[in-house]
């Protein structure tokens, strides 16, 4: 049976919210984050990377594809090997999201960007997009999901995708 057919885990008993996110990278080895706030609380906000929940029948590739151009308007890419492989659980919009998400690789020389279809929704949360260098992600005092994100994409530029997904510890806010 495909990975993608398999059931989600659980996470406190309740069925986890299937996920693909993206690990987007330009030529220059930049990774892209979407800058999100709670809805009703801009003061409140975080860097994440692009990607959310499959749809209907579709594969965590098509979800990841699908998401990407909806929330960045970005569609020349190469959609390599899963990295990693998450659960969370966090409050967002008045609700609780337990997930179950998995973050692709991805390759793109197209580093314009443009909200192309956002939900009602990411329209009232997401502010924008940016790419950042390693470095920068190192140093950053914001807020970013994954948490060890600049530390995961050091080792990614450094040494490759590894051989299997890495299991990333359980982050519950």
């Amino acid at each position: 049976m495909p990975a993608e057919a398999t059931e989600g885990y659980e996470l406190d008993g309740g069925r986890a919210r299937k996920v693909a996110r993206v690990v987007l990278l330009d030529p220059e080895d930049r990774i892209l984050l979407l800058h999100g706030h709670e809805p009703d609380d801009p003061a409140d906000d975080w860097w994440f990377t692009p990607g959310g929940g499959l749809e209907g029948e579709e594969t965590r590739e098509e979800a990841a594809l699908r998401e990407l151009a909806e929330e960045t308007g970005i569609t020349e890419v190469q959609l390599g090997p899963v990295l990693w492989r998450r659960m969370c659980s966090f409050p967002f919009a008045g609700r609780r999201w337990d997930q179950d998400e998995w973050y692709y690789l991805a390759r793109t020389t197209q580093t314009a960007t443009q909200a192309a279809a956002l939900t009602e929704l990411e329209r009232r949360s997401v502010v924008g997009a940016r790419w950042w260098t390693c470095e920068e992600l190192t140093r950053a005092h914001e807020t970013v999901y994954p948490t060890r994100l600049a530390e995961l994409l050091r080792r990614l530029l450094d040494e490759g995708p590894p051989a299997r997904p890495e299991i990333l510890d359980t982050e519950i806010v």
